[in-house]
């Protein structure tokens, strides 16, 4: 067997990847472009590795490390999109950096009313609904 045939394939599992993690809106669709991306480098490990003839077989014994690594990154990521969603409604990843742009705005321009109701809140826990109201009244 030819080592360009595996290359080829790798290259192209790699592009494709490639152009998922660019190209898409859907968190999930892109954990698994990265997917993707991970089993075209395993796929060009085992083929170096036995196109070398590795005593040691270090090429099928990383891709066992990195196939781990790839288990616990989705399973890490696919947690972090369920609680994105369940707080934004969208797993949209335009729509979440637009989201973190305008949060961080709406904090830097914070007036000293807010500041202010914001004190009020931290000292009277026992009224927290009504902290809550002046929160909003003065963000308003």
């Amino acid at each position: 067997m030819h080592l360009a045939y595996p290359a080829v394939l790798a290259v192209l599992l790699f592009c494709t990847g490639l152009y998922g993690v660019l190209a898409r809106r859907n968190a999930i669709l892109v954990l698994m472009s990265v997917e993707l991306m991970l089993n075209a480098v395993n796929l060009n490990l085992v083929a170096f590795d036995v196109w070398l003839r590795d005593a040691l077989h270090a090429g099928q014994a990383l891709t066992l490390f990195t196939i781990a690594i790839a288990a616990a990154e989705i399973g890490i990521g696919l947690a972090i999109v369920l609680a994105v969603y369940r707080n934004r409604g969208s797993s949209d990843v335009d729509r979440l950096r637009d989201t973190a742009e305008t949060d961080e705005a709406e904090t830097l321009s914070g007036d000293t009313d807010a500041d202010t109701a914001r004190d009020d809140t931290t000292a009277d826990q026992a009224t927290a609904p009504a902290g809550k109201a002046k929160k909003a009244e003065a963000t308003a």
